[in-house]
């Protein structure tokens, strides 16, 4: 049986395939697939607006002062691109795996919008969804959080 565990956070991913020992003598192990991190969550809405007009306007005769105009909405559209990017690397891991079951793990702010974007065959597939940030955990700290695995 082909199992994953994949978890996630908008700068990081990481898809492990469950190595299971058939005779029971070993734990399972993981061993990682995929992984990437994603560059644009290591930029400050200030570094990546700094040089776009609009930030800055005339401040009632006092000069130039920071208007902040637009920063939310476009940190907005980058959750969005990234949580889009996650889905879509999921469905991929999914399908190139051919596992007939497979665990997530993400935080609760963008777990739920992570799961809407997936394809409804991979949604089928998934067995446990633990909304919770396991991207810096080790691998046996993984495991044991996903301890339920057949």
């Amino acid at each position: 049986m082909n199992i994953i565990i994949i978890i996630a956070d908008l700068g990081h991913f990481k898809a492990y395939r469950v190595l299971k020992d058939p005779l029971k003598l070993e734990s399972d192990k993981l061993e990682l697939i995929r992984d990437y991190v994603s560059i644009e969550t290591h930029y400050k809405s200030k570094d990546k607006f700094r040089d776009k007009p609009g930030i800055y306007k005339l401040g009632g005769g006092k000069g130039w002062v920071s208007s902040g105009f637009g920063e939310s909405q476009a940190e907005l559209e980058t959750e969005k691109k990234l949580i889009k990017q996650i889905a879509e690397s999921i469905d991929a891991v999914v399908r190139e795996e051919d596992c007939e079951k497979w665990y997530f793990a993400a935080g609760g702010r963008i777990n739920g919008k992570i799961i809407e974007s997936l394809d409804p065959v991979v949604i089928a597939k998934l067995e446990k969804n633990i909304k919770s940030n396991l991207t810096k955990l080790a691998k046996s700290k993984i495991l044991l959080r996903f301890s339920d695995i057949e």
